[in-house]
């Protein structure tokens, strides 16, 4: 006990000051800047902050700062600012506050119910007024969210948290709110810190809405409503119609006839609605409905007074004064009246509607309604009922025959209408064949007994977009004939034909175009003798618009030869091959096929040596080919190839060198290469290894300004305008494999002529 009476006298005693003795209270310190107390205001100078700390904001001799917000305890952990902590909480409080209405004659004073929130995370209050049906007060937010001072002396200060309890009053602006109860959160928040809540209080009751509530009890009836749910038929058949035809038979009138309806019956509310067709020309008005969307009655009944007829009848009324009025009500509905109305049920083909006096039969319906009758009710007759006699067949309209103005389809369109449109052409047709090597090529000769005229040829040119047909005679030297174009481009109707009827007039087609055939164009015959390398491997590709070069169909002739005949074949062409190739010449081949009469034109003939035929074609000259490229890319001033060479280094991703075929084309269209299409085709062939080119010699060898070929002739120009043989054959059948055509046609089964049998090389 001594001991520490001593250590206390010690403690007290003052250290002597010296450096190191004295404690210094600025040790550690880092804030030392000072508050402006004082300012000038209109030119004087005055104290303007009395509640400003000292120097690094310590506080000064007896000062007391009160906070501006909240202070809450410190927890353990991090030390969040509030406007994270208590990000979106808020705590709620019921309240009222009680409002005098001084110039109301059934009230005095009214209670006005309201919700107080107040947000942790600034201290701001919100005032918020529930919205009552039929109160005539403005009400909702009463108070918009901010701080609010407290009541005076204290207004310099703000609510926080601690001034809010259960069963205490605020003052919020000069009003008196009552705070009654608060929600689980607010309860649990407020124990949490240390606030002990008082008991919830009840709202004192508001005369003028007991009253208003006691007159809207005395308006509901006492007696119970039966319900009568239509929803789940709505649900599930709303938008959905059963259509009718019917028939109104009005004959019986004066003036009237048979009148044709449309019954829709609505399976959403069993509600019906007709609509009457007028036929053209009738005389009768056209009105929006024949009968208004309605439930129809089955029987005809005069149309009852409002509050006639009831659902329930009242039996008596006994009153008394403890229970007041009450009413005794016929639970067995003895005087309810039940009208039946049509159902889905009553409408059947053949069947009577009373439409309100109406006689109407029901004549047919549509494929929903039968469907929906099938499934439901299990009917399968829906014979219709006929009630008019058939329409009368139109009668052929007979086309007039052709006067010769103007051409066939242009005169018939005068007769088809009163304002005639131009002829349709085959648009199609057109855009798919539109091209310049859609064109097939013939050489022909003049059937005529003149000498002269034996020697001239010349080219018949097909076009396949339009069935057109030019002919172009092609010139010789010395002939004194002058060449050129023979026959304009056009359609060229066949040979002895009407001029004047009234079918239209058949003009020349495609298939009727081959090698052999003889053509009567503008009154000149013409035999074809041959054809391009196009023509006949396009009619060969099209075998099913081509009977002359279906292999199929000619093999199946050759198969339908009598046994006399196939022996001959077979002996003939064994004798033909006297070295035991299996091989022999195309004329051997043809000069037998035409003596023994098999029936085979000409171009059959060559198309059958074609499709057995070992043929070598000839080969192009590259420089040739490059030479004229050359020509077409300065004629047309073509000098962009560095853009080329930089769309085809772009597209060369791994710097090979090299592209494929389909991404050279592209990049040769895209720079718009002014080359024909064969050529351009020819040039990718001829520099293709496999599938890919080497880019950079193509562009040098098409490059005239850095490589210039020598100038080019004329007829080395249109070589390749179009395709191969325009102007010439193609390459010649010479020999032809007999063994396997023996095989093909001797050893193989008849296919009826089936295009996909034919035989290619």
């Amino acid at each position: 006990m001594k001991k520490n009476i001593n250590q206390r006298k010690m403690s007290s005693v003052a250290l002597p000051f010296l450096p190191g003795n004295a404690p210094n209270r600025q040790l550690g310190k880092e804030r030392f800047h000072k508050s402006q107390h004082f300012n000038h205001s209109s030119g004087l100078p005055m104290l303007v902050a009395s509640e400003k700390p000292g120097i690094g904001g310590e506080l000064l001799f007896g000062q007391m700062i009160k906070p501006k917000y909240s202070v809450f305890p410190k927890e353990q952990g991090r030390d969040l600012p509030s406007w994270v902590a208590f990000d979106k909480k808020i705590l709620c409080f019921e309240a009222f506050f009680q409002e005098a209405v001084p110039e109301a004659q059934h009230e005095t004073y009214r209670i006005r119910k309201c919700k107080i929130y107040f947000h942790l995370e600034d201290d701001t209050i919100q005032v918020v007024e529930p919205e009552y049906k039929n109160s005539g007060i403005p009400q909702g937010t009463f108070i918009h969210r901010q701080r609010v001072p407290l009541p005076p002396p204290n207004d310099d200060c703000f609510y926080n948290i601690y001034h809010f309890n259960i069963n205490q009053q605020m003052v919020l602006y000069s009003r008196t709110f009552t705070v009654i109860d608060c929600d689980s959160f607010t309860r649990n928040f407020l124990t949490k810190l240390g606030v002990i809540l008082n008991n919830p209080a009840t709202v004192p009751d508001d005369p003028y809405s007991k009253h208003r509530e006691e007159i809207e009890k005395s308006m509901k009836p006492l007696r119970p409503y039966e319900r009568c749910d239509t929803l789940k038929q709505f649900l599930e058949h709303d938008g959905k119609v059963l259509r009718f035809n019917c028939l109104w038979d009005d004959t019986e009138s004066m003036f009237a006839d048979p009148r044709e309806l449309t019954l829709h019956y609505h399976l959403g509310d069993d509600t019906i609605e007709i609509m009457e067709i007028n036929p053209a020309n009738s005389g009768r008005d056209s009105v929006p409905k024949f009968l208004r969307r309605s439930k129809v009655p089955k029987n005809l009944v005069p149309v009852k007074q409002p509050g006639q007829t009831t659902d329930r009848t009242v039996l008596n009324v006994i009153a008394s004064a403890r229970q007041q009025k009450r009413y005794m009500l016929d639970s067995l509905k003895t005087g309810a009246v039940h009208d039946e109305f049509y159902k889905d049920r009553d409408l059947t083909l053949g069947g009577e509607v009373n439409v309100w006096g109406r006689r109407v039969i029901i004549t047919d319906c549509d494929d929903f309604t039968k469907d929906y009758y099938r499934s439901k009710y299990g009917i399968e007759d829906f014979t219709p009922v006929v009630y008019k006699a058939p329409p009368a067949p139109i009668p052929e309209r007979r086309v007039p025959p052709y006067n010769g103005f103007g051409s066939e389809e242009d005169s018939l369109s005068y007769c088809h209408r009163l304002l005639p449109k131009p002829p349709q052409k085959d648009f199609h047709k057109f855009m798919e064949r539109s091209d310049v090597i859609n064109v097939l090529n013939f050489r022909a000769k003049m059937v005529t007994t003149n000498p002269d005229d034996m020697q001239r040829v010349f080219t018949i040119s097909f076009f396949l977009s339009d069935d057109s047909i030019s002919v172009f005679e092609q010139p010789k030297k010395n002939s004194g004939i002058v060449s050129g174009k023979f026959l304009k481009r056009g359609r060229v109707k066949k040979p002895g034909q009407e001029l004047f009827k009234s079918e239209p007039s058949e003009y020349f087609k495609a298939q009727d175009l081959y090698v052999g055939a003889t053509l009567c164009l503008s009154a000149v015959h013409f035999q074809v003798l041959d054809a391009t390398e196009y023509t006949f491997s396009y009619m060969e590709q099209h075998a099913e618009e081509f009977p002359k070069a279906n292999v199929g169909n000619i093999l199946s002739k050759l198969r339908s030869l009598p046994e006399e005949k196939r022996s001959e074949i077979r002996a003939f062409l064994t004798l033909s091959d006297a070295g035991s190739t299996g091989f022999i010449s195309y004329e051997s081949l043809r000069g037998l096929l035409t003596g023994l009469g098999c029936g085979l034109s000409e171009h059959e003939v060559l198309v059958l040596g074609r499709s057995f035929s070992q043929r070598q074609q000839p080969e192009v000259d590259v420089g040739l080919m490059l030479a004229v490229a050359q020509d077409f890319l300065k004629k047309n001033h073509f000098e962009d190839f560095p853009h080329m060479d930089r769309a085809f280094r772009h597209c060369d991703q791994h710097k090979t060198g090299r592209l494929s075929t389909k991404e050279t084309r592209t990049i040769c269209k895209a720079v718009h290469l002014p080359l024909p299409e064969k050529l351009l085709a020819s040039l990718l062939g001829k520099f293709a290894d496999g599938d890919e080119i080497d880019y950079h010699a193509l562009l040098a060898g098409i490059n005239w300004l850095e490589n210039n070929a020598s100038p080019v002739l004329p007829e080395d120009r249109l070589k390749f305008v179009v395709d191969s043989g325009s102007n010439g054959d193609g390459a010649p059948v010479e020999s032809v494999n007999f063994s396997r055509l023996l095989r093909d046609v001797f050893c193989s089964p008849s296919n009826g002529g089936d295009p996909t049998s034919a035989t290619s090389t």
